[in-house]
């Protein structure tokens, strides 16, 4: 009987420590994660607008670029953490931004640590 009350009561203590350690770590993440994302769209919007008046084939196709990496952060499931295909999305905007600084021969450096949390061009 004790060892059945004993896990009981284990078992809900840690039920509910798990739950708001679930939710610390989902919140730190989300955060950078929106933080990324949000840094990608900043920087897509700001080159678009500085070569929409650029009419040559080069600034064309780096326009076409930077608005599929716009289109593909618009569609990112922001509100829907159960989404099966976060990470595989997410690495996607990730290697379209590459490509996009790429283009632009532009260095890319997004760190988002304790030691140094910068976004550098």
């Amino acid at each position: 009987r004790f060892h059945g009350e004993g896990y009981q009561e284990g078992y809900a203590e840690g039920s509910h420590i798990g739950i708001a350690e679930g939710r610390r770590y989902g919140s730190l993440h989300g955060a950078k994660i929106g933080s990324e994302i949000g840094c990608y769209l900043g920087f897509a919007l700001t080159w678009r607008c500085l070569l929409q008046k650029c009419t040559d084939e080069k600034s064309s196709r780096k326009i076409k670029a930077l608005e599929s990496l716009i289109g593909m952060i618009q569609k990112f499931p922001y509100e829907d953490p159960t989404y099966d295909k976060l990470q595989e999305d997410l690495e996607k905007i990730r290697g379209k931004f590459k490509q996009v600084c790429s283009m632009l021969n532009i260095q890319s450096d997004f760190r988002t640590g304790t030691e140094r949390s910068s976004l550098t061009f």
